[in-house]
């Protein structure tokens, strides 16, 4: 039997678990594996009161709490960019009034740009949850991985292997993450629910199908999942929510003087962690993130868009890529698959 009742509050903000309880007076034998709450308006349809922003919101918040009832140790990996930050506030309105259950997860490469990491522990006490970082130099400093050399030597890589250590370490059996589908072409393939094996590899041929917002995250042991709640969200999307939910950002993501240098088409930051050509000059510039990453694959744009209204400006007008910025998907044509299907992020 379900359990029916108007609410004039916005249903998003209604808590799943004290319905099922409450639902349980008509239905004692109810199994609480999957619960969607259906309102009622006395008014209007729900959807005619709805806009598309707000619909991608339940249908993160739906796929948020999917995870909580059908995974026993799921965590959330936050590193402090946009993506994460909008998959960490959908996780306090999925779970309010409780705190948000689940850890954060944190593969710390080295070389982050100092402005995320401060507004990840920020908000880390904020919301007042746990926060497991993954350390990449640990995984050198132990033999794990071998740090690349030269002008175009990364950390980004090499988080792979941080990460999937870091989930068999605490026996994570999800690990949801900020992904969209309209950030990269491999992305795009991926569903909302991501399977991985017990090498924490990603076959793109063999996913589960998703109908009628179905998701099935049975696994075996030492296999696990990777879900992406804002799959269908654009950048645009990100940030007119950001802009509606007036959530505060790290400041790197708006126009700011930083010293960098030019190479191969995109402007860098001139950091310690960084190798200079002879011919590459350090520059004074007004720059801001569109995405972001390790130091040594994250392009920087010029910029005047100070303020939210003025990035959404910005966004709508351009007409190149977000990943366009990023030097780690250049390496070669299909950068991004070949590194999720070892376990990338």
């Amino acid at each position: 039997m379900l359990f029916f009742q108007h609410f004039e509050a916005d249903p998003i903000y209604f808590d799943a678990v004290a319905l099922y309880q409450h639902s349980k007076i008509f239905n004692s034998q109810l199994n609480f594996v999957s619960l969607q709450i259906i309102v009622f308006s006395t008014k209007t349809d729900m959807k005619n009161t709805l806009s598309h922003i707000r619909e991608l919101e339940a249908e993160s918040i739906y796929v948020l709490r999917e995870v909580a009832a059908q995974f026993q140790k799921p965590a959330l990996l936050f590193s402090g960019g946009k993506d994460s930050i909008v998959a960490a506030h959908l996780a306090y309105k999925a779970f309010y009034p409780a705190r948000i259950p689940i850890p954060f997860l944190h593969i710390d490469t080295g070389h982050n740009f100092k402005e995320t990491i401060e507004y990840r522990d920020m908000m880390v006490k904020k919301l007042g949850v746990n926060l497991i970082v993954g350390s990449v130099q640990e995984s050198i400093d132990s033999g794990r991985v071998r740090e690349e050399t030269g002008y175009y030597a990364s950390r980004n890589l090499l988080q792979t292997t941080t990460l999937l250590d870091t989930i068999e370490k605490h026996k994570f059996d999800c690990a949801i993450g900020g992904a969209r589908r309209d950030e990269e072409k491999a992305r795009a393939k991926e569903r909302f629910f991501s399977h991985r094996d017990e090498f924490g590899q990603w076959d793109p041929k063999n996913q589960r199908p998703e109908l009628w917002g179905l998701f099935n995250g049975h696994h075996h042991i030492g296999e696990h999942f990777r879900v992406f709640p804002i799959s269908n969200w654009t950048e645009m999307d990100v940030w007119q929510y950001i802009f509606m939910e007036k959530i505060d950002m790290p400041s790197i993501y708006f126009t700011h003087e930083r010293q960098v240098f030019f190479r191969d088409g995109q402007w860098l930051a001139a950091e310690e962690c960084m190798t200079l050509k002879p011919t590459e000059t350090v520059e004074t510039r007004q720059v801001r993130c569109r995405t972001i990453g390790d130091i040594s694959c994250t392009g920087l744009t010029l910029s005047k868009a100070d303020c939210l209204e003025d990035i959404i400006e910005e966004i709508a007008a351009t007409r190149v890529t977000e990943r366009g910025s990023r030097a780690d998907d250049k390496r070669s044509e299909t950068a991004m698959e070949d590194r999720k299907v070892v376990g990338y992020f």
